[in-house]
């Protein structure tokens, strides 16, 4: 495999040489995932290897405007494939599992981060419960369907927020604003409760 610059990277995925340099390209990618993702993936590396580098080749000939030469060409594409990677993966974690299956049967069993503290101190507990008591009551009574469905993913479910989206038919930064008014409706109606904003972030803002 031929050694290229920058501009003999771009040019030639652009120009005539275009098969042998995604040839090359997907040589390159392919011996750096095996590398990043062996010690993640215990079964079929190669096959699913193979899967990524297709995926990130076609992302990065969509891409290549956006590369600015800060650093190797091979180095950008590298990142470039361990983003798709670990994207796919993620996504492979949680394509069996519905939204509905990460709802609890009962909001009473809504347990955010911060609350799943095994303190033995009797005060603190008891704080808890009452604290939960209530978001449980807001969950219930002050959130949309949507806005509730997308809080319990992520933050009782654990779903990353893209997954959350995908499967909402929605795109990130609607989701963000989604679960950004869902937040602010519930950390208000928790100050008019007379929680202070420190014990109303530590809830809301942990996930």
């Amino acid at each position: 495999m031929q050694t290229r610059t920058n501009e003999e990277w771009l040019s030639d995925l652009r120009g005539e040489n275009q098969d042998q340099a995604i040839g090359d390209l997907t040589k390159v990618l392919k011996r750096g995932l095996i590398y990043a993702l062996s010690s993640r993936i215990q079964t079929d590396l190669e096959a699913q290897v193979d899967d990524f580098v297709q995926d990130a080749v076609l992302r990065i000939l969509d891409k290549m405007d956006t590369f600015r030469g800060e650093s190797k060409f091979t180095t950008w594409a590298q990142k470039v494939a361990v983003r798709v990677a670990f994207t796919e993966m993620r996504r492979q974690r949680w394509k069996d599992i519905s939204i509905e299956d990460l709802m609890p049967e009962d909001s009473g069993d809504f347990t955010p981060l911060v609350l799943s503290d095994p303190s033995p101190d009797p005060e603190q507990r008891t704080s808890q419960t009452l604290m939960l008591e209530m978001v449980d009551e807001m969950l219930k009574t002050d959130l949309t369907e949507r806005q509730r469905t997308a809080l319990m993913a992520i933050m009782h479910g654990g779903m990353p927020l893209d997954e959350v989206a995908r499967r909402m038919d929605t795109n990130r930064n609607a989701l963000y604003k989604l679960l950004h008014d869902a937040r602010k409706q519930m950390r208000s109606r928790l100050v008019e409760k007379g929680l202070t904003p420190q014990e109303v972030m530590e809830v809301f803002e942990s996930g």
